[in-house]
């Protein structure tokens, strides 16, 4: 068992995404003629969580960005916009969820 504070000290610090990435988001799912549920489904993540990414409420892990980028075909522009604020200490394998 990982003691709390080690637990903390892992833990990531939430950033902001810029203001242009959840419409742009969404602007691709909706090209790609894909609702949120089945966006989730064919990237591995939760409706909720492809809500929260098209309302820019969280910036995805890198492992969520790239299947995003695959999923949605992005663009160069789009793919850099959307790889630009992933973040590495993120997602299934961030340490402090791997350890439990």
């Amino acid at each position: 068992m990982i003691p709390l504070g080690a637990m903390v000290s892992q833990m990531r610090e939430r950033r902001t995404p810029p203001e242009e990435l959840g419409p742009m988001l969404r602007a691709a799912r909706k090209r790609a003629g894909l609702s949120q549920s089945q966006l989730g489904t064919a990237t591995g993540i939760r409706r909720a969580y492809v809500h929260k990414l098209e309302h820019s409420e969280r910036c995805p892990s890198l492992a969520v960005a790239e299947a995003l980028t695959t999923a949605l075909a992005l663009d160069v522009d789009e793919a850099a916009l959307l790889l630009g604020c992933a973040v590495e200490d993120a997602g299934r394998n961030h340490p402090a969820r791997t350890a439990a």
